[in-house]
């Protein structure tokens, strides 16, 4: 790809939009986020707090713990952590710096101040919005579509920031996505100035892979990392790959406090993308610049896949990552585009029922199965095995195959997340 072609400059910008560190589940984060800007827009701590969300944004904060809080769970931990102990300047680090003073005054404040949740009746799929009260003074922050895209801000009844895209329920982003294609993908992988990103991947890599070992080494979640080491071993590189990719979501869903590098505005999918990919490329002893642009096929083919289906869905997002990572490892392998198309659309035959029924410790054995697929995807089309247009939801073309589960994630599944929602509320 030529670097006057105007898909090289945005994959560029898509990579740099998409990859950045955060702590923790990137929901409660996102409110955090929004709870610490609120704060600091009001100038002192509130008396009281009113958080808005979508169903979404509820089903996925419900049963994950917020890091630096004590092992406290649920939107009003996330938001009271951000009041009390953020710096909205972190961004998606906002409780990265926290205190024993701050998780005390965090659980006295949840205790003996009024904090509220109710749903958000906007009809947008990520929406929320963190009101908090001091005496006559209000301050609000409302953050819509993805987890740092702060659209409006209010001030005792004074708007001082409005976009007007928070008033469209389309995803946006900053970089035009339609340009995206798995052939334009390799071919930008291929021919791309890696230094141009190296940053961000050294991040991924060093991110990633720390929190993988730490959920290999401690006790966490429910530990489905060491159980396949336990049961399998290491000396298969596929049960490496799955383990350390599900390792490093056992720690992050139960709280712990190192970062990951995200994608697609998850942590989870983050390292489901890229820990496989850099466990084949030790196995295989191929050179750095090779797994730099083999971690450029695993992101963007992910972030590709979760274009059209939307930040949040029924649709669970480790099978994007998880395809992503199987592409990423046939770039490995050799392949390149065949060879990758046929992996993504073999890989997403198998697993495109997985439904996301919220963020907690059951997504690690979500990755390890989508790992799998994306690698099993690989080696069927090396044995001369494949999934054929018609074989279901599967259409000739990967691109045709990629946009019918858009269509899966984006509309078929809408009343299969509301029914998700109204069972993890219990109504």
């Amino acid at each position: 790809m030529n670097k006057s072609d105007n898909r090289y400059q945005a994959y560029i910008n898509i990579l740099h939009e998409e990859l950045m560190p955060a702590m923790g589940c990137t929901e409660p984060i996102a409110i955090a986020y929004a709870g610490a800007m609120a704060r600091k827009i009001l100038g002192q701590v509130p008396d009281r707090v009113l958080v808005e969300a979508s169903d979404n944004i509820i089903k996925n904060v419900k049963s994950v713990v917020v890091p630096n809080t004590g092992n406290l769970k649920g939107i009003e931990a996330a938001a009271i952590a951000g009041i009390i102990a953020g710096n909205a300047d972190k961004v998606l680090q906002v409780i990265s710096e926290v205190n024993d003073d701050e998780r005390l005054q965090m659980a006295d404040f949840i205790k003996n101040n009024e904090v509220k949740v109710i749903a958000s009746t906007s009809g947008i799929i990520f929406d929320l919005i963190v009101n908090v009260y001091a005496g006559d003074s209000h301050a609000s922050v409302q953050i819509s579509h993805y987890h740092t895209n702060i659209v409006r801000i209010i001030k005792d009844g004074e708007t001082t920031l409005y976009n007007h895209h928070c008033d469209d329920l389309n995803t946006k982003h900053k970089t035009d996505r339609t340009l995206m294609s798995v052939e334009g993908i390799v071919d930008f992988a291929d021919s791309v100035d890696v230094k141009l990103v190296k940053d961000a991947l050294n991040k991924q890599i060093e991110y990633n892979t720390a929190i993988a070992n730490e959920g290999i080494k401690g006790n966490w979640g429910a530990n489905v990392g060491s159980v396949l080491l336990n049961s399998w071993g290491e000396n298969d590189i596929k049960v490496r790959a799955k383990a350390f990719a599900a390792a490093g979501s056992d720690a992050r869903m139960s709280g712990c406090e190192l970062p990951v590098m995200i994608v697609s505005g998850s942590g989870n999918q983050g390292l489901a993308t890229s820990v496989p990919v850099i466990e084949y490329a030790k196995e295989l002893k191929v050179n750095e610049d090779t797994m730099y642009r083999a971690l450029l096929v695993s992101n963007l083919v992910t972030i590709h896949q979760k274009t059209s289906i939307g930040r949040l869905s029924a649709f669970c997002g480790a099978v994007s990552a998880g395809v992503g990572a199987g592409a990423g490892i046939t770039y490995l392998y050799g392949g390149r585009y065949k060879e990758i198309a046929h992996t993504i659309v073999n890989a997403l035959a198998i697993v495109s029922g997985i439904v996301c029924d919220g963020a907690k410790p059951s997504c690690a054995g979500k990755i390890a199965s989508a790992v799998e697929a994306g690698i099993l995807g690989y080696h069927m089309y090396k044995n001369g095995q494949q999934f054929y247009g018609g074989d279901g939801i599967v259409v000739k073309g990967v691109e045709n195959t990629i946009k019918n589960i858009g269509r899966l994630g984006s509309i078929g599944m809408r009343e299969t997340d509301k029914e998700i929602i109204r069972m993890m509320l219990g109504q």
